[in-house]
């Protein structure tokens, strides 16, 4: 198992990339509208972290892994199939592969499929 994108998100965008950067020496890009205005950090091992805002009133502060899988649409079958909510199903970003989110046990978790 390996987290491709952990992604936050907070009101606060800058203190929380800040922070990072301060005690991590993480370096934050330029906000990327592919993936809601995150600013984004790659890390050593090639996994990103994403801080943005909330895209719409409704969405509360989260963090949520993304999950890398082979099969994104097996994946999401199998936590269907455990009593999984799929708020949202696969999707393509394009250039940077296909995503789903899905809800389970009150936690939003996600997967991420880069082929």
């Amino acid at each position: 198992m390996r987290i491709h994108y952990l992604e936050i998100v907070t009101p606060d965008v800058e203190a929380v990339c800040k922070t990072y950067e301060q005690s991590h020496g993480a370096h934050f890009g330029e906000p990327d509208d592919m993936l809601g205005g995150a600013k984004t950090c790659e890390l050593s091992e090639g996994n990103i972290v994403g801080v943005r805002a909330p895209l719409r009133d409704s969405e509360t502060p989260v963090v949520r892994p993304y999950w890398l899988v082979e099969d994104i649409e097996k994946a999401v079958k199998a936590v269907e199939a455990n009593g999984a909510i799929v708020a949202m199903h696969p999707m393509e970003i394009p250039g940077k592969g296909k995503f789903a989110i899905y809800i389970l046990g009150s936690i939003e978790q996600g997967f991420w499929q880069l082929k």
